[in-house]
């Protein structure tokens, strides 16, 4: 598989431990894309921009009890809510094979529909991402090529339920899985931990007792013991919700290839984070030149 779906953010990482075999690619980078006024979009994806702008505050009521119980952390996990995001970021990856240090990465997400990614280094853009509720598109603009990835196929490849609500969750810092009343939340030291299960997999919430917000997440395929690990740091106020600046993911997985084990590292610092109420545009397109990797 296409090793530029390291910057598709979570999903990517799992989905490069098995294109190890394909050939390395080079990243260079380019320059971020900027919000510019335009008519919003109606089908799905803006073709162009429009500028941002904050919503009210007295849109967003949260309310933060000085160390609330597990009952009511069950019910009031602290969550982000948006219509539109945007950020600009750095970030960074390390693989037996690769070490990639601060790219440029620009992410604008609306919500429950479109994630959009545009990854650059060196004043070039290498690759342009497009998540939508179906599917993960990646173009590769060094080598001229593109990728078209479905979540069924990703879902039975990693036994889990892969989807667009997961990796929507993963990059706000919201739990990545649904609450559901029969789950129960302990203390753990000095977290609310909240366990889940989704097919074979394992997830451990590890949830701030006083702020509530999410902090760590443990991910666990039971079969194989494959780990991903994801610890939410440098938390800033942000439209009355508290938002991670930064995200480190650990995975540690055996390789299907070759059955020797291995460890990715990957960090996602954001210099700049907005929540808008107008849609900043989602430009993409694929070149009728660029050919299709299978």
């Amino acid at each position: 598989m296409n090793k530029y779906l390291l910057f598709t953010l979570v999903l990517e990482v799992f989905i490069v431990t098995e294109g190890c075999r394909r050939r390395h690619l080079s990243r260079v980078g380019g320059p971020t894309p900027t919000a510019s006024a335009s008519k919003p979009d109606s089908a799905g994806v803006a073709l162009s921009d429009s500028s941002a702008t904050t919503l009210p505050a007295d849109s967003i009521v949260v309310t933060r009890p000085n160390r609330p119980g597990i009952e009511e952390a069950r019910a009031n996990v602290a969550e982000i809510d948006f219509k539109y995001l945007t950020a600009k970021s750095k970030i960074s990856f390390k693989s037996p094979n690769q070490d990639i240090d601060n790219a440029n990465i620009n992410i604008r997400v609306r919500k429950d529909s479109v994630i959009w990614l545009s990854v650059s280094k060196l004043g070039l853009e290498a690759v342009r991402g497009l998540i939508t509720r179906d599917s993960i598109t990646i173009v590769d603009k060094i080598h001229k090529e593109y990728s078209v990835y479905d979540f069924p196929t990703l879902s039975r490849q990693f036994n889990f339920n892969m989807n667009f609500e997961l990796l929507q969750a993963l990059i706000v810092g919201n739990l990545p899985l649904p609450k559901r009343p029969a789950q129960k939340i302990k203390n753990e030291r000095d977290y609310l931990l909240l366990r889940q299960s989704e097919g074979k997999v394992l997830v451990e919430n590890y949830i701030g007792e006083e702020d509530r917000k999410l902090k760590k997440l443990m991910v666990t395929e039971q079969p194989t013991k494959n780990t991903l690990r994801l610890d939410y740091e440098d938390f800033t106020s942000l439209n009355n919700f508290l938002f991670p600046y930064t995200s480190l993911v650990t995975l540690d997985y055996q390789s299907k290839t070759d059955g020797q084990f291995y460890q990715t590292l990957l960090r996602i610092k954001h210099n700049k984070v907005e929540l808008v109420d107008k849609n900043p545009g989602f430009p993409f397109t694929i070149p009728a030149s660029y050919q299709r990797r299978p």
